[in-house]
């Protein structure tokens, strides 16, 4: 017993120790991508000019470098929009603190109640609305001002408000200039890589209609929440697309209509919302025990089809030409049209009731999507419109 005992503790810890090596490769492999080493490069360029330039800073200013740099990195965001929102957000959080700290100082010579109402009003001014990352400067810049500033508040608010300003300059002009980052490759294929997610899952389905009750395979019945969570996945990067290419120079070199990203988006949103409908619906047929709904006899291999004629299509969105497209969703739809027909004419009175119709509403509706998106592909690609209209990106 005790060897057996020291064998399993034996195998314990290499087994705790690979796990914690294997957390540390993946968030040292995260932090080592080249996103964050281009940042990196550039936050590193932005704080050594804007040290490099401080001391040449008139009047006070010029005794306080330090605030320089800092500004810089403030301002350092993985797009030129974010820099700037964040850098202007960040100026005005400070001036509100250095305001703050005045109209303490107006009051009398700090005392710690002083101090705990400046910071409690600091606290509520962090909460105004469309400050942003300026809120945690506002009780920040106040406090140092009364530590720092000391005797002196003036002269060290000036300074220290004017270089964070020439830091955040500096960190601004840096990113705009030094290959500003447009995130468009990544949001087409986080796209194209839902919509074959959002197809094998409907090939998955079909395939387990197939199969003899319950299904051997059985992942598929699973994946709502996950298909649920790379839909979000995808919105994020679509957004952050749409967010590098504003104020970004770079944009005029490499257009890309982000309005049809976001239309190409929520038909995606809508056909993840179908499809995690069909999982459910299939899974309670098969493994509910407090469903009565069943799928008859003779149904299972044309609804299996359909299934699969659906995920086809999706399939074809990335894979295929715009003509074939077209004629796979049309065998689809008529394919389902076929079936509902099929559905309809047959008597379903004894027995216990049918899922088939669930299904086939939500095949109908996933289609109808397709279509939809297929139809306002084609209003944009009539040469009416610019591929990278001002416009878009609004959602």
């Amino acid at each position: 017993m005790a060897n057996a005992k020291e064998h399993d503790d034996g195998g314990t810890h290499p087994s705790w120790a690979r796990r914690l090596a294997r957390t540390v490769a993946g968030s040292v492999s995260a932090a080592l991508l080249w996103p964050r080493l281009q940042l990196a490069t550039k936050a590193a360029i932005a704080a050594g000019v804007a040290f490099f330039i401080a001391p040449f800073m008139p009047g006070s200013a010029a005794d306080y470098p330090y605030y320089a740099p800092l500004g810089a990195l403030v301002a350092m965001y993985e797009n030129v929009s974010g820099s700037m929102r964040q850098g202007v957000q960040t100026l005005v959080g400070l001036a509100l603190g250095i305001g703050l700290a005045f109209a303490l100082f107006s009051l009398g010579n700090p005392t710690p109640l002083s101090v705990a109402i400046m910071m409690g009003l600091g606290v509520i001014l962090a909460g105004l609305p469309k400050i942003g990352s300026g809120s945690d400067w506002i009780p920040t810049a106040a406090l140092l001002v009364l530590l720092v500033g000391g005797h002196n508040p003036d002269k060290f608010s000036f300074g220290y408000l004017f270089q964070m300003g020439v830091g955040v300059s500096v960190g601004i002009v840096v990113n705009l200039l030094v290959f500003p980052p447009l995130h468009f490759k990544a949001a087409a294929l986080s796209l194209a890589e839902l919509r074959l997610a959002l197809a094998q899952q409907l090939w998955d389905m079909g395939k387990a209609l197939r199969e003899n009750w319950p299904p051997e395979h059985e992942d598929w019945s699973r994946r709502s929440e996950a298909l649920a969570g790379r839909a979000r996945s995808v919105r994020v990067a679509v957004q952050k697309a749409d967010a590098s290419r504003q104020a970004n120079p770079r944009r005029r070199l490499h257009p890309r209509d982000v309005e049809e990203d976001y239309r190409n988006l929520r038909d995606l949103e809508r056909l993840t919302f179908h499809i995690q409908d069909v999982t459910q619906v299939l899974s309670d047929v098969i493994w509910a025990k407090d469903t009565p709904f069943v799928i008859p006899d003779g149904y299972a291999e044309p609804l299996a089809e359909a299934m699969t004629m659906a995920g086809d299509v999706l399939r074809a969105a990335e894979e295929e030409e715009p003509q074939r497209q077209a004629e796979l969703v049309e065998e689809a739809d008529a394919a389902v049209k076929a079936f509902t027909a099929r559905v309809a004419a047959d008597d379903q009175s004894a027995g216990a009731p049918s899922a088939v119709e669930s299904i086939l509403l939500s095949l109908h509706r996933m289609l109808r999507v397709v279509k939809s998106g297929n139809a306002d592909f084609a209003k944009s690609s009539d040469g009416h419109r610019e591929p990278d209209a001002s416009s878009a990106g609004t959602s």
